[in-house]
């Protein structure tokens, strides 16, 4: 739990960036570490301790004073970041978990003094007491900044892995230069096993990247010229030479970084509950204190009454609820970016598990977001499919259109399974709003839509007309291929729909969550998507304007909305959904109107951020009613309500109660490192 204190003392260094949690875990565990070597003395010569075990003190000139002096160096060194945050809540009047913790220790370290000073003849020795819990305090915020400070320091990680210089493609060769002299527009060597300097454009050559560090991704992906790639991947089997286009602060290593910060800073719901929680703590404490106080001093035992009190005051410090929550954030928030899934909002993660259904954008999220050949169609007695299909990439072979690249892509998949090759073409054209044409092996050739037809009054075979009629249907893009004005076949160009839309859609149900989709594409192509994969509810020709109308419509139903999209022209629907999630946006980092970020393409990740936000609201509510629980029961007892009957809580096992607590919650939360987030694997499972 941040409270404001602590915030205030302990983070204002870091407010520049996100290595402040690294900084702060570093300074915890020094302390934490003198603290507990200081520890071992003071209670292995506290006399209240060893009547609790049972054993006798060692004795020699000068040892009773150990536990006061070095006691006194635990409570000033150990204890100053809790004094100096309680102070500040104080002086706020903000009391929480600070205040907590340096009110336990104060009234610890003033019994104890008068105890050993032989003031009022009390018998408060918890010189023990208080430096175990400046050593379990102490623990515990290292460990909240550890955690805290893991998915930064996943993302530093990766920023170490960038090469420390580059090779630099100049005029005059190869020169080779630090990262720091790279600007947008040079151009860069990088060779087979060697990392990508910073974000850039393939310029020349074809090699498999490992973009694992990025999108979570373990399998390499072709990048081509014209491809982007980003600053940290691998060339695994080829060189590239790569223009850059992002540096430094600009790449999408940085954004991403920018993003996890902001996750940690962000509020949320559990926190502010936390918060509010530690102020009632606060008062109940103090009241418990005082009431407890005048009923002994009234019952006309004064000893009793400052003994009962203190241990009150010593044990009543919650501790294992200021771990409760930050703990499972922040260590959600570090599993959930090792997947490549990057929470901006600790918010929208806490509202996902309440989704009732997921409203996907169609084109590059539930499909491939470019053609991909789905069919072939020959007229009779003219060519086979392979040599119908060469002739189309031969005459397509200089067009850079994206139907153009998925004719040349399918041919060139068949010349490796043994299809026909493509021939040499000449005399290129391109007729607006027509097609395109060429010479290849001396005959004309043409590729066009519908509209080429009518231009050239040519008419359709009709076993090419029957074939194509199922693909005009259902909205596939039909292309005609002629040789000499004759039409010896056709082509069908989708939106390829994703094998991991398929999974997501059957997981998502499998949990019980309705899939929606939303598309600018006509209804028929939208509907045949919608069949093929099982989607619920379907909302085509929607204007990217009005996206955001559309989810409007479902939270009107009473429907809890997540919204699926590429984070641009989806923005205003990503920010009116309960919770949105952009996805795809590895190299796109810069999206302020999602709460989730998904830094592959793979819609399957959903799944993950469902599956981790269910998975951490139930450690949240475990952490908060053990540490609640703790302290409902150990306060009652330590004031002495058992009293009548024989039963007593003292002190020295009030204060073992309160370390187990708190190490059971630590231990709960960390039960989360163990989730396995990989969508594959979660949808296997």
């Amino acid at each position: 739990m941040h409270d404001t204190s602590h915030q205030a003392t302990e983070h204002a260094p870091a407010a520049g960036g996100h290595a402040g949690h690294g900084d702060h875990a570093a300074q915890f565990r020094d302390r934490f570490w003198v603290t507990l070597a200081l520890t071992l003395p003071v209670v292995l010569f506290s006399d209240m301790f060893a009547g609790l075990l049972g054993y006798t003190p060692p004795g020699f000139p000068g040892s009773s004073w150990i536990s006061p002096i070095l006691g006194t160096v635990i409570f000033l060194y150990g204890g100053q970041p809790f004094l100096t945050g309680g102070w500040s809540e104080l002086k706020s009047r903000q009391p929480g978990m600070m205040l907590l913790i340096s009110m336990a220790i104060a009234v610890a370290f003033v019994a104890s003094w008068a105890t050993s000073l032989d003031i009022g003849d009390f018998d408060l020795d918890f010189w023990w007491e208080l430096a175990l819990l400046v050593a379990i305090m102490l623990l515990g915020h290292w460990l909240e900044m550890r955690a805290l400070g893991a998915a930064s320091g996943a993302l530093d990680a990766l920023a170490a892995l960038l090469p420390d210089s580059a090779e630099r493609v100049t005029d005059d060769g190869i020169v080779t230069v630090p990262l720091s002299e790279l600007s947008a527009g040079d151009v860069v060597l990088v060779r087979s096993g060697g990392r990508v300097p910073a974000d850039g454009t393939v310029v020349e050559g074809t090699a498999e990247v490992d973009e694992s560090m990025i999108t979570g991704e373990s399998r390499s992906v072709a990048r081509r010229p014209g491809d982007a790639v980003v600053a940290g991947t691998v060339a695994t089997d080829n060189a590239v030479r790569v223009r850059i286009t992002a540096v430094g602060a600009d790449t999408a290593l940085a954004g991403i970084q920018r993003l996890v910060t902001d996750a940690q800073a962000s509020s949320s719901r559990a926190q502010a509950l936390a918060d509010r929680a530690a102020a009632f703590l606060f008062y109940f404490a103090a009241g418990t204190g005082v009431v407890t106080f005048l009923v002994w001093a009234l019952l006309g035992n004064l000893d009793d009454a400052v003994t009962r009190t203190v241990t009150v005051l010593v044990i009543a410090c919650p501790h294992a609820l200021g771990l409760a929550i930050p703990l499972v954030i922040a260590i959600s928030t570090e599993r959930a970016a090792r997947a490549g899934v990057l929470v901006r909002s600790r918010l929208a993660l806490e509202r996902m598990r309440t989704v009732d259904i997921v409203l996907f954008d169609k084109t590059g999220t539930l499909t491939d977001g470019k053609p991909t050949l789905t069919g072939i169609a020959v007229a009779r007695d003219a060519v086979d499919e392979e040599q119908l299909l060469a002739l189309a990439a031969s005459v397509e072979a200089d067009s850079e259109h994206p139907v153009a690249r998925a004719i040349i892509r399918a041919a060139d998949e068949r010349v490796g399974a043994g299809g026909a090759p493509r021939s040499a073409a000449h005399d290129f054209r391109s007729m607006t709003g027509l097609g395109v044409e060429a010479v290849v092996d001396g005959t004309d050739v043409a590729v066009g839509g519908p509209a080429l037809l009518r231009e050239l009054g040519t008419r359709i075979p009709d076993d090419v007309a029957a074939a194509t009629a199922p693909w005009v249907e259902r909205g596939a893009s039909v292309l005609y291929v002629l040789r000499d004005g004759q039409v010896l076949g056709a082509v069908a160009l989708e939106d390829g729909v994703r094998d991991e839309s398929r999974q997501a859609v059957d997981a998502l149900h499998a949990r019980g969550i309705r899939v929606a989709m939303i598309t600018g594409d006509a209804r028929q192509v939208a509907e045949a998507v919608a069949r093929e994969l099982g989607i619920d509810e379907v909302f085509a020709e929607v204007l990217p304007r009005d996206k955001d109308a559309k989810v409007a419509e479902l939270q009107e139903r009473g429907q809890r909305v997540a919204m699926v999209g590429d984070g641009v022209n989806d923005a205003p629907a990503l920010a009116r959904a309960n919770v949105g999630i952009a996805i795809g946006a590895g190299t796109d980092v810069a999206i302020e109107s999602a709460g989730v970020v998904l830094a592959s393409n793979d819609p399957r990740a959903v799944i993950s951020v469902i599956d981790l936000s269910r998975a951490s609201y139930r450690k949240m509510v475990q952490n908060l009613v053990w540490a609640t629980g703790y302290n409902v029961v150990a306060v009652p007892l330590a004031a002495g309500v058992l009293a009548p009957v024989g039963f007593v809580l003292s002190p020295a096992v009030g204060a073992i109660l309160m370390s187990l607590s708190t190490i059971v919650v630590a231990a709960n939360a960390q039960v989360l490192r163990r989730l396995d987030l990989d969508p594959a694997r979660l949808i296997g499972s």
